[in-house]
């Protein structure tokens, strides 16, 4: 049998260099497409067309090779390809190898030119101002629930920017350190939704001593970890290896499932999917009882599912609240338009986000 191997790994070898000779036409097939298209087409996200390449890969498939690395496989080849027409940068909460950054991958493959900001309104800006045609940011967690640094930045720029996806990765959290010894921390730092979703396990396995610092990000705690003996980071795998950091232990998230849902912002709309979000930002037009109910009645007379309904307090004005509002559909949905038509000429204020396709799979990292 072992006489066999030589021949198998040269036959493999062979096939590696056809697959590569047909990624090589593909990618010009592609770039020939961008040629083709009109001014401002080339590089335009079509969720339909991946969606059909998936479906039609995976009935080719049958049982032969895993469905999910057959996904992630063709996700990088196709968003590789589709940016040979015209590259795109993605700006994203830093630094490298944050869970955004990890987002990023997962929407928008490796092919992008990402570019790390300090925090989240500054994501908003390079966007804003042309400076990234995307940026990533999260949102909301399956435990801790929003991140109200994105809210406050879609209150902030509204109108200047819009959700253009939405990204949902199940996130397991690791603590590590330099010497990977836990006896050597004495502070713990992190993003806070990251110390709040690992709040029990540091109680039960830290002394009551050890300090939490508020990071701007996971990667960032790492970074300080790196730079400094006695402190330990909770952060992905990924930017424990990117800085170099050992582990000290693994899943110390206080519930498995834990989950955290980004959104993809940008300039341009999106096209109805068939499986759509719309995301609103309103404000009751007077401040009396029922005000909210009869904005929100009229979705359930229309038979729309509200997904979301999250209040934030309006910058400057003492004890006045704006809300968030996720709905199932898209703009060009004739319910969704006629709701969207009669909400605004009740509201105060009325601040259309996005509508963009959902997504309803993640992938743990």
């Amino acid at each position: 049998m072992n006489a066999d191997i030589p021949q198998l790994r040269q036959r493999i070898d062979q096939i590696d260099s056809t697959i590569l000779s047909l990624l090589q036409e593909r990618l010009e097939n592609a770039r020939e497409i961008g040629r083709l298209k009109p001014p401002g087409k080339q590089a335009k996200w079509d969720q339909q067309r991946e969606k059909e390449i998936y479906e039609r890969l995976r009935t080719e498939n049958g049982r032969g090779f895993p469905d999910d690395a057959l996904r992630s496989i063709f996700h990088e080849i196709i968003t590789t390809c589709r940016l040979s027409q015209e590259p795109i940068k993605v700006a994203y909460l830093g630094p490298e190898a944050t869970f955004s950054h990890q987002a990023g991958f997962k929407y928008f493959g490796r092919a992008a030119t990402y570019h790390p900001m300090e925090n989240i309104d500054d994501v908003f800006a390079d966007v804003e101002k042309g400076r990234c045609q995307y940026g990533i940011v999260p949102v909301e967690n399956s435990i801790e629930g929003s991140v109200v640094s994105t809210l406050d930045s879609f209150m902030k720029y509204r109108g200047q920017v819009e959700i253009f996806g939405e990204v949902k990765l199940e996130i397991s959290h690791n603590l590590a350190c330099r010497s990977g010894d836990i006896n050597d921390v004495r502070i713990v730092a992190s993003h806070p939704q990251a110390l709040a979703q690992c709040r029990e396990w540091l109680q039960k396995y830290l002394p009551g001593d050890v300090q939490r610092f508020r990071a701007e990000s996971t990667s960032a705690a790492a970074q300080m970890a790196a730079n400094n003996p006695n402190i330990g980071a909770i952060a992905s795998s990924l930017a424990i290896k990117q800085y170099e950091l050992q582990m000290v232990a693994t899943g110390i998230e206080d519930f498995h499932g834990n989950t955290t849902r980004f959104l993809v912002i940008g300039k341009e709309r999106r096209e109805a999917s068939g499986h759509d979000l719309t995301s609103l930002l309103i404000g009751p037009r007077e401040e009396r009882p029922g005000a909210l109910n009869e904005i929100l009645t009229i979705l359930s007379q229309r038979a729309i599912n509200l997904s979301k309904l999250e209040s934030r307090p309006e910058k400057g004005k003492m004890w006045q609240y704006l809300f968030f509002i996720d709905m199932d559909g898209h703009k060009s949905d004739q319910n969704i338009a006629a709701a969207m038509e009669e909400m605004e000429a009740m509201c105060a204020h009325f601040t259309f986000l996005g509508s963009y396709p959902r997504c309803d799979f993640s992938d743990k990292i």
